[in-house]
């Protein structure tokens, strides 16, 4: 794992989970988002050992693949984008 790029990335999972709250997203996937834009957010401003970024971004993953929608389109982006970085993370 490349530590700047795994930095970058984390930093962006959280802007795009942190975009979702001036959004209308309905109330169940907001809860989730929420607290997976918390342990997110954590994670961009820490300096942990990469196996436990990689136990953290797992808990983000559960999180979000409990949203299966946000009833916003722009919620919904930020939503895919998210999931897309953890799988890159993840992967890495």
């Amino acid at each position: 794992m490349n530590e700047d790029d795994t930095a970058a990335r984390l930093r962006e999972l959280y802007e795009h989970l942190r975009a979702t709250e001036e959004l209308p997203v309905e109330r169940t996937a907001n809860r989730w988002i929420g607290e997976a834009e918390a342990v997110a957010g954590d994670l961009a401003d820490s300096d942990l050992p990469p196996e436990v970024v990689r136990e953290r971004v797992g808990h983000v993953e559960h999180l979000l693949s409990q949203v299966d929608g946000t009833g916003s389109d722009a919620a919904d982006e930020h939503v895919q984008q998210a999931k897309a970085l953890v799988s890159t993370v993840l992967s890495e």
